[in-house]
């Protein structure tokens, strides 16, 4: 009758946390691994040897200006020295804060692999990247470009900080492509005592919920929490992350039918945290399958309560009808279905107008940024489910990806005259311009998927809904069927299920005013008429 929302979340467990995006701790400046000098093929020209006088005295800009020289081929450098001032070029527009650029650079560097002489010394530069751009950079494929065996070379006193990143960054290349044992292995690896710690574990957590492993998952999870208990150092925000390791051990305790620690852990989330409703409403369906009607309606009469007028829980309503149906309460549950489709059904198509206004990409992420910004003219019934549909953290990591490649172009705009319209100038604007473009079109294309999906989940929803009236019809035709009839509440087990009354709890009848010290304590009574 129901597609309940176990079937259309529970096992993508890792998709909420992936979604969210994390900010990868400062990486410390790692003491360099390699003899960075390099074989040549003959002496370095005069070009290139001032240029590595200049980057030795830390005045990059003019060091770039020579390296770029070198790597044009003007000064008719040997291939080895070429390669050198290429590196040493991605080194300087990095000190000189040209992230983009300077990944541009290295990125050349990674796609020619081991027939480039500073591949492997390339990859501390990667992981100190990392650090400075956000997620969708990707330096994470970058990074994935290298063997296992190239991290051995920072396992090292000096480098632990450093070889701890690229462990954490590895296994998260090696969990996108899917092979998420050797992601495990990796993130196994990462040591306690590093800022990289508890994320990896976290992923770890993610991995084993990937490969359907649900207690190892559930142990990951658990450790993240003891690493945070116990103080683990380097974690930007330490109840996120613990919200979020609750939120994947309750999913996984709902998955495998274990209810109670379900519950449990959803109850970890604090009232304060961003995830709070959402542990709420997918607490309700758990309480559902316990038949524990009066928390499942306390926890969707705290969702539509006047503090949260932005959120955005329709299948709350439908879930609601449910529980009206499972005791036989045929008039409310019609009339909670009403109210759906009052208030939702004629979305769909105004949400489906408003998308055929933006027809590409670029457009979309305009739109994007000005709903996040509070500039959008939205109808005010639009608001709750755009605003839900972009408030996903990867979608949040792109803008912030446009607005540093912006804030690139200012510090290019700001140099001088003789470093910006040089040839390592041009480049440099080129880099931002293409990595720019590219951010734009995959925000725009994610928010348009992320819009899409909500305008498609209401549609889903409406089907319910549609489905609850029939099953309503046929019940009260006496034509249910045996399955329909099963999930049924008799009398006597809707007593057992009453609100409880002792010395430490009272009850106090809803007269109309939400109290926010009682959200999420409602308990809303339901009575059987099965078999009546």
């Amino acid at each position: 009758m129901v597609r309940s929302w176990l079937s259309k979340t529970l096992l993508g467990a890792g998709v909420l946390a992936l979604s969210l995006g994390y900010s990868a701790p400062a990486a410390a400046q790692p003491t360099p691994a390699t003899n960075e000098a390099g074989p040549a093929d003959g002496p370095p020209s005069e070009a290139l040897a001032n240029a590595l006088r200049l980057y030795n005295q830390d005045r990059f800009r003019e060091a770039a200006v020579q390296f770029q020289r070198v790597v044009e081929g003007e000064t008719q450098d040997a291939p080895a020295n070429q390669q050198k001032a290429q590196f040493h070029l991605g080194k300087s527009l990095f000190r000189l804060g040209f992230y983009q650029s300077a990944l541009a650079v290295f990125d050349e560097i990674v796609e020619q692999g081991q027939a480039h002489l500073y591949f492997r010394p390339t990859l501390q530069w990667l992981a100190q990247l990392a650090s400075q751009l956000p997620e969708p950079a990707d330096i994470v494929r970058r990074v994935g470009r290298y063997d296992v065996s190239a991290l051995e070379q920072f396992n090292n006193a000096d480098n632990r900080n450093l070889y701890n990143q690229l462990l954490y960054l590895m296994g998260r290349s090696k969990y996108r492509d899917g092979n998420y044992d050797e992601a495990i292995a990796l993130f196994t690896r990462v040591q306690r005592s590093s800022p990289y710690y508890v994320q990896a574990r976290f992923f770890m957590g993610i991995s084993h919920v990937s490969a359907r492993r649900s207690q190892p998952a559930v142990e990951a999870f658990r450790e993240v929490h003891h690493a945070l208990e116990e103080g683990v150092e380097g974690v930007d925000d330490e109840d996120r992350m613990a919200d979020l390791a609750w939120l994947e051990l309750a999913r996984i305790y709902y998955s495998t039918r274990h209810y109670d620690s379900a519950i449990e852990s959803w109850n970890h989330v604090d009232v304060d945290s961003e995830y709070w409703l959402d542990a709420l409403f997918e607490e309700s369906w758990a309480y559902f399958l316990q038949q524990d009607y009066p928390r499942a309606m306390g926890n969707i009469h705290t969702l539509h309560s006047p503090f949260f007028q932005s959120a955005w829980y329709p299948e709350s309503m439908v879930l609601k009808s449910v529980i009206y149906f499972s005791n036989c309460r045929y008039d409310e549950a019609e009339e909670v279905v009403a109210r759906f489709n009052e208030q939702y059904a004629s979305l769909r198509p105004e949400l489906e107008r408003l998308l055929q206004q933006y027809q590409d990409d670029p457009s979309f992420f305009n739109f994007l940024k000005q709903v996040r910004s509070g500039r959008a003219s939205l109808p005010r019934r639009l608001q709750p489910v755009v605003e839900s549909a972009f408030s996903d953290r990867t979608l949040l990591r792109n803008i912030e990806y446009v607005n540093q490649l912006e804030g690139e172009e200012r510090l290019h705009a700001s140099s001088p005259a003789s470093f910006k319209n040089s040839s390592v100038g041009a480049r440099i604007l080129q880099d931002i311009s293409v990595a720019k473009s590219f951010a734009i079109e995959s925000a725009g294309t994610l928010a348009r998927g992320r819009y899409t999906r909500a305008v498609e989940e209401l549609s889903d929803l409406e089907n319910q809904a549609t489905a609850i009236l029939i099953e309503i019809l046929n019940a009260r035709r006496g034509q249910l069927s045996q399955e329909m009839q099963e999930q049924q509440v008799t009398l006597q087990e809707s007593r057992a299920m009453r609100v409880q009354v002792d010395e430490e709890h009272y009850l106090w009848p809803f007269n109309g005013e939400y109290w926010r010290d009682e959200l999420g304590y409602y308990r809303q009574q339901i009575t059987s008429r099965c078999g009546r």
